[in-house]
């Protein structure tokens, strides 16, 4: 027995021009109707469920119907209510009709046309260029973010000063938030690697194992942060610590000789560590051998500089800054001096030498003659602008086209100051010394 009445079959079949339809035809189709009026309706309280809805609206309907694959052209979808009017038709049952709302012929055409809407488009929008923050609409100015950071405590124990604010600091337990990101296998592995990094032993074969394991292991993208955090808080808190600031240095190394590993987004990260002990101000106790130290910190800023340089346009240029600031400022110690030199000829190479560190080595003449220097540091410094311009030299010189004598020596020591002259002038190189003599700021 079917629910849906075959007599509406039948009108509908005499509405098309189908006037003596069989009873048991308008039976049979009057009960795939109610078939699939119960399917579409499935189908449109999966849609009112899932909007987390408990009134069926028209829109599900016509979901419905797009799912089922027919043509959703049924139901009403208006914003305002609909009125329904009524219409009796003799005695049979009265029919109900949507109301169409009468409009002024003469108001429609006077009235203003519509505004065309907007065609989708997209826009990029960056957050930080940089580290730096620009400027435009869709960011917040300084004022409004000053604003906003006001009155929000800041650092590692921010949960415990909220808690001391409402009263409740007494059962405030704050966990690192490695416990809470990482897996139990990613935090033991990461424990591990920290401890045997700093086994002090000299032949450890942890440290050598974990080093190993940070060069080649695909799957630490998620330890790389905290490994970074992990060596800027040893950097920062054992300067005094040559073995701690090399161990540092050389899980670094690691971490960037890794090819499983995306390090760019970290770059800002990786090099202060690397910048502090490359021009750190004290590095290790009194009479410490820093200056391998400083070497190796060299070395890994040439790597940065050469994997990211291109990737960051500011990158050479903001460590070029910092190592030049470094080495013309005389109060600073010739072990800073060391690494800002050593540093720039990493950094640019040739081309920083020649430009940066060559037409400054006269003014620099007299901090290396200063009488309370150390003669074994004022060495150092000396070698390091030996091995800078040495970057200068033209293989391809011959011996015909040059000066020789007092004359060449004269020009050499006016250009570089007399400590540095004779350290070059003892090599007997003629072709370094002619480069360092004819090198011009702005030549290529």
């Amino acid at each position: 027995m079917s629910l849906w009445n075959s007599d509406t079959i039948k009108d509908v079949a005499e509405s098309v021009g189908i006037s003596n339809l069989h009873d048991d035809v308008a039976k049979n189709l009057a009960m795939d109707v109610e078939y699939r009026i119960h399917q579409v309706l499935q189908e449109a309280l999966k849609f009112m469920r899932h909007g987390k809805r408990t009134v069926l609206a028209t829109t599900d309907i016509s979901h419905a119907l797009r799912v089922l694959n027919v043509e959703p052209l049924y139901g009403y979808d208006s914003l305002r209510p609909l009125r329904f009017g009524e219409a009796s038709v003799g005695p049979a049952q009265p029919i109900y009709y949507v109301e169409d709302e009468e409009v002024d012929f003469e108001k429609l055409i006077n009235a203003p046309l519509p505004k065309v809407p907007r065609e989708v488009t997209f826009t990029a929008h960056w957050l930080a260029i940089e580290g730096v923050q620009p400027a435009i609409p869709q960011n917040p100015t300084p004022s409004e973010a000053h604003r906003l950071s006001e009155g929000v405590p800041k650092g590692s124990n921010t949960t415990t000063s909220l808690a001391a604010t409402t009263g409740n600091s007494e059962n405030v337990a704050v966990k690192p938030l490695v416990k809470h990101i990482l897996s139990k296998e990613l935090q033991l592995y990461y424990d591990r690697v920290c401890s045997a990094i700093l086994d002090e032993a000299p032949s450890s074969s942890l440290r050598s194992a974990a080093l190993s394991s940070l060069r080649h292991d695909p799957g630490l993208h998620q330890l790389l942060p905290y490994f970074l955090q992990f060596v800027s808080e040893k950097v920062t808190q054992k300067l005094r610590d040559l073995f701690v600031l090399n161990t540092m240095l050389e899980l670094l190394h690691a971490l960037l000789e890794n090819e499983n590993l995306f390090v760019e987004p970290y770059v800002a990260a990786i090099v202060p560590p690397i910048l502090t002990c490359l021009v750190g101000k004290r590095l290790g106790t009194e009479g410490g051998n820093h200056w391998d130290l400083r070497d190796f910190a060299a070395s890994l800023i040439a790597l940065v500089c050469k994997r990211f340089g291109g990737a960051s346009h500011t990158l050479l240029s903001r460590l070029t800054r910092a190592c030049l600031k470094h080495f013309l400022d005389p109060a600073k110690p010739l072990g800073t001096h060391y690494g800002a030199i050593t540093g720039l000829a990493a950094i640019g190479g040739r081309e920083s030498v020649r430009v940066l560190v060559v037409p400054n080595l006269k003014l620099y003449e007299k901090v290396l003659k200063k009488d309370d220097q150390d003669p074994e540091e004022v060495r150092r410094v000396v070698e390091a602008i030996y091995k800078a311009v040495e970057t200068l030299e033209d293989k391809e010189v011959k011996m015909e086209e040059m000066e020789e004598g007092e004359e060449l020596r004269e020009k050499l020591v006016k250009k570089v100051g007399e400590v540095v002259a004779d350290r070059v002038w003892k090599t007997g190189r003629m072709p370094l010394v002619k480069a360092i003599v004819e090198s011009r700021v702005g030549e290529k």
